[in-house]
């Protein structure tokens, strides 16, 4: 017997959820360049307490506003010709909606229709969108010889 799994539908939440929408700098390396991108991403809620009591972040400005509108990319002072959705941008944000739904309290910090543009920003620490990490021998641990014997 084969078991199959159906997939909840693209949108289950109503489409006035509230969601937060940031602008974050980011960068590519390509051919040895380094390349800055301003990307949208949704801030779930946890996130976006943490980033308001002044923890450094790659964003440099915050949206409330609601799950259509950040869908339909209505974000005014937010989008800019420059400004691109982040991957898995739709799934991303109505993940960042549900969070919102288990935390009301969260979206009195941002309400729909504001900005806010008074965070710690800083890219000191790059956001590199498509680094790759490179594995060593030198990076395994190192044993005793008799770690795996039986004495």
């Amino acid at each position: 017997m084969v078991q199959t799994t159906s997939h909840p539908p693209a949108h289950t939440l109503p489409a006035d959820s509230y969601v937060v929408v940031g602008l974050a700098t980011c960068f590519l390396r390509q051919e040895g360049d380094t390349l800055e991108l301003q990307v949208l991403e949704p801030i779930p809620s946890a996130y976006l307490e943490s980033v308001l009591q002044g923890v450094p972040t790659s964003y440099s400005a915050l949206c409330g506003t609601t799950l259509a509108q950040a869908l339909a990319l209505d974000l005014p002072d937010l989008v800019t010709a420059t400004a691109q959705p982040c991957a898995d941008f739709e799934e991303r944000l109505e993940a960042a909606a549900r969070t919102y739904q288990s935390r009301p309290a969260a979206a009195t910090l941002v309400p729909v229709g504001t900005h806010r543009r008074d965070l710690n920003y800083s890219v000191e620490k790059k956001r590199v969108l498509n680094s790759q990490r490179k594995i060593s021998k030198n990076d395994n641990v190192k044993q005793h010889k008799y770690t795996h014997e039986v004495l």
